[in-house]
């Protein structure tokens, strides 16, 4: 992985032009600190109630965990054994997605740009 020069980058310097290099300060990196908190917050949220709307519909609603569909299973089994896991699947892909491209944004890097972390 090849490292990127910060400085001054003159005519002969890592970048080819003169001028110091852009970076990103202290106040732009606590912006995205907060807004990234932000969205883990309120995937968290959704997360809980997720996982709390199934015991809530087995009290209020009796057909919940009492209905039978395919192969004797009830709605309620079926949304443990399966339904969660996928709604989870899309709620973390969604949650990293969002949170990427809020940093990218706010970093100013530009999709297919010189990034300095190929690995990402």
């Amino acid at each position: 992985m090849a490292r990127r020069e910060v400085g001054y980058g003159g005519p002969d310097g890592p970048d080819g032009a003169g001028g110091p290099e852009e970076f990103d300060g202290p106040s732009e990196v606590v912006a995205v600190a907060r807004t990234q908190r932000r969205i883990a917050l309120g995937y968290g949220l959704v997360f809980v109630v997720a996982i709390g709307s199934v015991p809530v519909l087995s009290l209020s609603l009796p057909w919940w965990s009492t209905a039978r569909l395919l192969g004797g299973m009830s709605p309620s089994f079926v949304a443990v054994a399966g339904g969660l896991y996928v709604f989870f699947l899309a709620l973390g892909v969604a949650a990293a997605r969002l949170a990427r491209s809020v940093e990218d944004r706010m970093l100013g890097i530009v999709p297919g740009g010189d990034d300095p972390v190929p690995d990402r």
